[in-house]
């Protein structure tokens, strides 16, 4: 019955009327509470429980007290595997077949989940549960983030009740761009007053279940809890990784040999498998100089840190259901998006951004900068040694679909339907990320809906694995499961895998050319003996059964250009315009949204009121530390303007003498003259009072952590040095005006972010 439904009786009068109040919606009896945890670019090797040496202990209790799930696969990214958890369907049939910040214009690669593939909690709803969603979202179009936008793709928009966390693929762990249900909301502290961003979103993930048992004792719940760790920036509290000092410097070679013989030894991995071999492009350790091993241990002990640290808060959301004698009746299921992140390339990165604008990373910056990394100034990730070694003993990595990019760890826990004395056990059936909805319907007792708000829906394409959890025996149920990335492919079908790589933003040899690997994945699970040459018709039966199952799940057309984005043209739903307003003190606008400066003639003009006693603050700010500029006034009162080129170099352009009291007009004019196009100018009154030339401005993002544009005020930390966020204006300040002319210029610079991402 429909709740808006009436089953009582309408007469004239209401001693003769019946009325009639719908029952609220029940869940079968039973139903556990659901708890999904997603961890990000944590690689097969990179938990305790998964045999790393890297200290998990919370993880690790869950493990041993549930099942860790060693043949886990996800799609190698994250917002193509957050929609597989999320609606039980392939990432492509959801719209999904790439981040959201690199969607194209075809069914499968819009970043537009459609109302026909429904999420988990549109389906646990209706049946009495309450849903919540903390942490990294990553499921919006970029361009549908700001707070003008329709929130129908927003958590709240798809089924949860309650959100907070962040939109986009990463965030500053110090200071992240946070979203409270449909609203933006700053941190509750400062980076100085020691926030961190896990810690957070813990704290409001146990208070949403706080809240909700105040009122309803018993009513279920789905928690969905996806942390900022461990995607970079991996920052961290300094005595976290300080207890890390050390522990790397013997190099990933050694730390590979070491973590695949615990891992057999834990039964992770049967005796005899081989460790995939180290790849050309990674040199040995003992051949690197003295320099580069000290940084690149130092990345390390980064990592490590933030993810010990992510573990400890874990713990304190699995210590609060155990106080309440709630967490042996939730299900609670632990994964990992993809395996470990080679973002940071061959020697690391002191900031991510730098890859999109063709900036160099170097060993001898972040020798200089060594004791920085980890902290709120950085935006750091380790170097492609130590991604091959967070996921021993597989080949390659994220955004690949070898296994070094889809097997990742899995721990599900569920005492009350398990049972103790299964404690620690293994499962060894193939498992996708497509699977989780499907086992925990089965596991709650409801049958996915065939439609919802009168839309049809797309059948559930993933298997329950539901009967495994209490039979170690239990058949594989998923038999087939296809994957693509970039143009990367894999067919996997009853234990054998067929696989291509292909180089991303790289024409050679040819989507249509690149060699099929075959692999027998039950006897070489770290795929070492292709058995393509050897069986030729049985790859061409799986190469045939890829493209059939590319066609049923709309993943045509490949395209190995991750930064079409950037290359192509791409409407977006945002009217680009010449002319922006801001107004003070307003909400930050996403860079997304914002207006477009980069590498493009712009002015900015800004009408200030000084009090007596001087002003200072910003006027208009993007971005932050690790990217962008800032217009403002110095704490003497002087008009200064910063571009700040990827946290690597800040630009600046600055007055002599500060403003006088009274109304003027500041105004930053940036490449008006033909003669000089890389020139700014600082005008108060119509007068030049500052200039100078910016060598390299910034042509791509300013920042991937979701640092936008604010007026009167900056986020932390500020682009500038002299500034202190949140730095807001302390004169009147009316709405702000940015000017822009011409088209954006994408430099040469093409050439040389080709080379980058192709290696």
């Amino acid at each position: 019955m429909e709740p808006h439904e009436f089953a009582g009786t309408i007469a004239p009068y209401h001693w003769d009327a019946v009325p009639h109040w719908p029952p609220p919606p029940q869940p079968p009896g039973g139903a556990p509470n659901v708890v999904v945890v997603v961890l990000d670019d944590v690689g097969f090797a990179q938990l305790g429980c998964f045999g790393s040496d890297i200290a998990t202990p919370h993880l690790d209790r869950l493990a041993a007290r549930g099942l860790r799930y060693t043949n886990f696969h996800t799609t190698a990214l994250c917002s193509p595997t957050r929609a597989c958890v999320l609606t039980g369907r392939n990432h492509h049939s959801a719209g999904m077949g790439r981040i959201i910040e690199l969607a194209t214009g075809f069914p499968g690669y819009d970043a537009r989940i459609p109302r026909s593939v429904a999420m988990l909690p549109e389906m646990l709803t209706p049946h009495g549960y309450a849903a919540y969603a903390v942490g990294k979202w990553h499921l919006t179009p970029e361009e549908e983030t700001h707070l003008g936008a329709s929130r129908a793709r927003w958590p709240l928009g798809r089924g949860f009740e309650r959100f907070y966390g962040f939109f986009g693929g990463e965030t500053h762990q110090n200071a992240p761009a946070l979203v409270h249900d449909s609203h933006q909301v700053a941190p509750p502290r400062s980076p100085e007053q020691g926030y961190h961003l896990t810690e957070d979103l813990v704290d409001r993930a146990v208070e949403f279940l706080v809240d909700l048992r105040h009122v309803e004792d018993r009513k279920p719940f789905l928690l969905y809890l996806a942390t900022g760790a461990c995607h970079s920036p991996h920052q961290a509290p300094r005595p976290w990784i300080d207890r890390y000092r050390g522990a790397f410097d013997g190099g990933w070679d050694e730390w590979r040999e070491r973590t695949l013989a615990r891992q057999i030894e834990m039964g992770l991995l049967p005796e005899g498998t081989r460790l995939s071999p180290r790849p050309d492009w990674v040199p040995a350790w003992g051949s690197l100089p003295d320099r580069a091993r000290a940084v690149y241990a130092r990345y390390m002990e980064a990592f490590a840190g933030f993810l010990s640290h992510a573990d400890h808060h874990l713990g304190r959301l699995f210590d609060h259901l155990e106080r309440t004698g709630e967490l042996d009746s939730t299900l609670v299921m632990v994964l990992s998006d993809n395996g470990a992140s080679s973002e940071g390339g061959p020697v690391g990165s002191l900031n991510d951004v730098r890859a999109w604008n063709a900036v160099a990373q170097s060993v001898d910056e972040a020798w200089e900068r060594l004791d920085e990394i980890g902290g709120p100034r950085i935006h750091n990730n380790y170097p492609w040694g130590w991604t091959v070694a967070g996921n021993t003993p597989f080949r390659r990595w994220k955004r690949e679909v070898h296994e070094g990019g889809v097997a990742d760890p899995l721990i599900v826990h569920w005492p009350d339907r398990v049972g103790t004395d299964q404690g620690g056990a293994l499962r060894r059936q193939y498992v996708h990320a497509v699977d989780l909805v499907p086992t925990i319907l089965d596991a709650v007792g409801v049958e996915a809906p065939s439609e919802i708000g009168g839309v049809a829906q797309r059948p559930i394409e993933g298997v329950s694995f539901v009967d495994s959890l209490t039979d170690p025996g239990a058949p594989d149920r998923h038999v087939t499961q296809y994957y693509e990335m970039f143009g990367c492919r894999a067919i996997y079908h009853d234990g054998w895998k067929a696989v291509v790589h292909h180089p991303i933003q790289d024409d050679r040899p040819g989507l249509d050319r690149a060699p099929w690997e075959l692999y027998d994945l039950r006897s070489d699970p770290t795929e070492c003996d292709d058995r393509a040459a050897a069986e030729p018709e049985r790859l061409a039966a799986m190469i045939e059964r890829w493209w059939a199952e590319a066609a049923r799940y709309q993943v045509l057309p490949l395209d190995n250009r991750p930064f079409s984005d950037l290359v192509l043209e791409r409407p977006s739903a945002i009217r680009a315009r010449q002319r922006y307003v801001y107004h003070p003190h307003a909400a930050m606008t996403p860079e997304a949204a914002a207006v477009n400066v980069r590498n493009r003639p712009h002015v900015v003009r800004a009408t200030i009121d000084v009090p007596a006693g001087g002003a200072c603050g910003v006027i208009v700010s993007q971005g932050s530390v690790l990217g962008g500029w800032v217009l403002y006034l110095s704490d003497d009162g002087r008009p200064c303007y910063v571009h700040n080129l990827c946290g690597k170099e800040q630009h600046r352009v600055a007055a002599t003498t500060p403003v006088a009291p009274g109304a003027h007009r500041v105004e930053l004019l940036y490449g008006q003259a033909a003669a000089a196009p890389r020139r700014a100018e600082i005008l108060v009154d119509g007068a030049v009072v500052a200039a100078g030339e910016i060598p390299t401005f910034t042509w791509s993002r300013f920042s991937l952590t979701g640092a936008g544009l604010c007026c009167g005020w900056t986020m932390a930390p500020a682009v500038a040095d002299d500034l202190v966020a949140p730095a807001r204006f302390t004169g009147g300040l009316d709405p702000v005006v940015v000017e822009v002319a011409g088209e954006p210029v994408i430099d040469p610079v093409v050439e040389a972010i080709d080379a980058i991402v192709s290696q």
